[in-house]
C-alpha cells in the first residue's frame, strides 16, 4: 500500500506530522493533540507558510516553500462517465496515487463552467473530445484530508479524438461495469461504479 502524501500540523505541539503517521481518530501520535489538515496558514503538502495574494481571492495563499496554491474551501472536481457496450473508461494515474485507477477527472479552474472543465480534463487525460451531459452523481470527497473536494460525475459522449494516455495518466482501459475493477484511487469512484453496475443489472433484468 502506498503511503498517503502530505502533512498535517498539530494544534497542540505545532509539529508537522506526515499523513501516513496520523492516527485513525486524527490526533497527533506525539502529544495526542488535534490536527489541522486544512489549516489556511500552512501548506497541506509540505507544511510551509502560506502567503496570501489579493489577486487570487479563492486561494488561502501560495506556499513559500514548495510553491503550491492552497484554497479556502472545498475544491470542485469533475469526472466524465464514458460507458460503451457495458464497459466504462478508466485511467491509471501516473502522478499522485500513481498506479491506481480512476474515472477520468480533474479540478474546475477558477471561473470555468462545469461542463467545459469536464470536457477539458477528459481531453487532457485521454485524448478524446467529448460532449459532457447532465450531472449524474454528486459527492463529498475526503480521501485527501488536507484538500476536501466536492465531486461531480457527468455523463459523456465521445465526439472525436484518439485514445492516448495524457496528463498524469499512463494507461487507459475500458473496464466491465460489472467488474472486477482494477485497484481504485478513490472510494467515491467505487461507490459510483457500484451504482452504475446495479443499474445495468436492473436494466438487463427487465
Amino acid at each position: 500500500m502506498r503511503r498517503p502524501r502530505g502533512v498535517a500540523r498539530c494544534r497542540g505541539c505545532l509539529r508537522l506530522v506526515p499523513l501516513w503517521r496520523v492516527l485513525a481518530d486524527w490526533t497527533c501520535p506525539r502529544c495526542g493533540g488535534g490536527l489541522a489538515p486544512n489549516d489556511t496558514r500552512y501548506c497541506g503538502a509540505c507544511g510551509g507558510v502560506l502567503q496570501p495574494d489579493r489577486r487570487r481571492p479563492e486561494a488561502a495563499g501560495r506556499c513559500l516553500t514548495c510553491g503550491r496554491w492552497s484554497y479556502r474551501g472545498p475544491a470542485v472536481g469533475v469526472a466524465v462517465l464514458l460507458v460503451r457496450d457495458g464497459r466504462i473508461l478508466l485511467v491509471r494515474r501516473a502522478g499522485s496515487y500513481g498506479g491506481l485507477w480512476c474515472i477520468p477527472s480533474g479540478y474546475v479552474e477558477w471561473g470555468e463552467p462545469l461542463r467545459r472543465a469536464a470536457e477539458r480534463e477528459l481531453r487532457e487525460e485521454t485524448g478524446l473530445r467529448v460532449r459532457a451531459g447532465a450531472p449524474r452523481f454528486v459527492a463529498s470527497n475526503r480521501h485527501a484530508p488536507w484538500q476536501p473536494t466536492v465531486g461531480v460525475w457527468l455523463d459523456g459522449e465521445v465526439a472525436g479524438g484518439r485514445e492516448r494516455p495524457g496528463d498524469d495518466v499512463d494507461a487507459l482501459a475500458w473496464t466491465p461495469l460489472a467488474g472486477p475493477w482494477p485497484p481504485l484511487a478513490f472510494p467515491t469512484d467505487r461507490a459510483v461504479l457500484s451504482t452504475l453496475a446495479r443499474a445495468a443489472r436492473a436494466e438487463r433484468g427487465r
